[in-house]
């Protein structure tokens, strides 16, 4: 047999064997073709999606506020953006930022772990310019960073910083310390390669140049409070008794409209102005349904009308249904 074609011998002992009984009645099985499914171990999924979300929020919001900050100390106008956000391994993470970077390692407290927040030399050399009082509106040169200029880049790194902590502070209870800042990228080696890792891409534009910020956030660096960090927001926030005292007390003095009302109904305008003295309007509610009281537009208790004196009042006679 060749193929799908019979040869006239194999023909033949076909026949026989029909003739014979001795064909088999049984069909053969297909035979299940194996599935392979590529994996790229390069892309761990460690982060669920709501952690990774609250995060990239979390740094959406420092965006905005280092922004504002740092224009201001700067004295120039400097936008920062986040990109992307992409887990990786940490050694894949590691290679994609750019390599004329300066590292600064900054620890997570009280948990005692190690982040790294990483910018290009071009960032941070322009920085250390205007913060001595110079100008970079012609460009400036790239160089070898001195050991000033390092000590400067570490100023610039709290500042940045500070305005990350109030962000962590507010989410996780985390306190981030500057522990120390590298030119060799190659020093910042704090955990295994394999590690998976959360990079947060960020652009900085200041006076017509752009650099890249990023934000490495190894799993066992928020590992300790990654329950608090994938719990949804209205969950998160669950108050006690003192909380709510102190809310209300807050607000408890707050002035509102409050208005009786007895019923509504809805007019075209040219039916609004034909109303005389002595018409009767149909509000479609019945008599003994007595008024409801509105807090602004939201109504909160039912009333039945009634006065006090000279004075017209409602008595108050249970919940809105």
């Amino acid at each position: 047999m060749s193929g799908q074609v019979l040869s006239p011998d194999a023909i033949a002992a076909l026949v026989d064997a029909a003739r014979d009984g001795r064909l088999s009645d049984e069909t053969p099985a297909p035979q299940r073709r194996r599935r392979m499914r590529a994996v790229d171990f390069t892309r761990p999924t460690k982060f669920t999606a709501d952690q990774e979300r609250r995060l990239r929020r979390t740094l959406e919001a420092f965006c905005r506020t280092a922004s504002t900050r740092l224009s201001a100390e700067l004295r120039v106008p400097l936008e920062l953006e986040l990109l992307t956000s992409t887990q990786l391994t940490w050694a894949n993470a590691h290679t994609q930022v750019p390599s004329n970077s300066l590292a600064a390692i900054f620890e997570a407290q009280p948990i005692d772990t190690r982040m790294l927040l990483v910018a290009e030399s071009s960032l941070v050399l322009g920085a250390i310019e205007l913060l001595l009082g110079g100008s970079i509106n012609g460009g400036f040169k790239e160089r070898r960073m001195t050991d000033i200029d390092l000590a400067l880049g570490k100023h610039f790194f709290e500042r940045l910083l500070g305005q990350l902590t109030m962000i962590w502070t507010d989410v996780a209870g985390l306190e981030l310390r500057l522990d120390s800042v590298d030119s060799h990228m190659e020093t910042a080696q704090m955990v295994s390669v394999s590690e998976p890792t959360l990079s947060l891409m960020m652009e900085a534009r200041l006076q017509g140049t752009s650099a890249t910020l990023a934000l490495l956030i190894p799993w066992s660096a928020i590992a300790p409070v990654a329950d608090s960090l994938g719990a949804r927001e209205q969950t998160r926030g669950v108050q006690n008794e003192g909380d709510r005292n102190s809310v209300r007390r807050a607000v408890g003095n707050v002035e509102m409209t409050l208005r009786a009302e007895v019923a509504a109904v809805e007019m075209p305008i040219e039916a609004v102005l034909a109303l005389r003295e002595g018409d009767l309007l149909r509000l479609n509610a019945p008599a003994s349904g007595g008024v409801t009281l509105f807090a602004d537009k939201v109504p909160v208790k039912t009333a039945k009308p009634g006065r006090n004196g000279s004075r017209r009042a409602v008595q108050v006679t249970g919940a809105v249904r």
